[in-house]
């Protein structure tokens, strides 16, 4: 009997292990190298609109609670957009204009610079009802108003 349940408890622990293994791998590989992440100051507000210094630092966006937070960020073009992970399981940010972070597991951050104007949707690839948009503005273009 006690032999029975071992084999039991061993065949759904090499199911689990399976499961992880083919999860993980769901996304294929990273395209770009994932660095450790950086916190963020607290009071971070929902749309980021970013300094007017291009190549300057655009937005910081955390992946947490199964969203991006903030999930529209506004930037200038030549500005860089920062994704890290919070969640304790793998995400992904990948969309319009070349956004594809591969697997990005907790603590693990992904940065693109935006070199064009426009508006960039993405999403995770392992969670689709994760969604978010990067706002892209021509350096000269005044910044939205709160509100708008």
């Amino acid at each position: 009997m006690a032999s029975g349940i071992n084999r039991l408890v061993l065949a759904v622990a090499l199911l689990a292990l399976l499961a992880g293994a083919l999860a993980a791998s769901a996304c294929g590989g990273s395209k770009e190298k994932a660095t450790p992440a950086a916190t963020s100051p607290a009071g971070t507000p929902k749309t980021t609109q970013a300094a007017a210094t291009p190549g300057a630092q655009g937005a910081s966006v955390e992946i947490k609670n199964f969203a991006f937070e903030p999930k529209t960020v506004t930037i200038k073009v030549g500005q860089t957009v920062t994704w890290t992970n919070q969640d304790s399981v793998a995400h992904t940010v990948a969309g319009d204009g070349g956004i594809d972070s591969g697997d990005l597991s907790k603590g693990k951050s992904y940065s693109k610079t935006f070199d064009t104007a426009g508006t960039f949707n993405y999403h995770c690839s392992i969670h689709p009802s994760m969604t978010g948009q990067v706002i892209v503005e021509k350096s000269g273009a005044a910044p939205a108003s709160p509100g708008q």
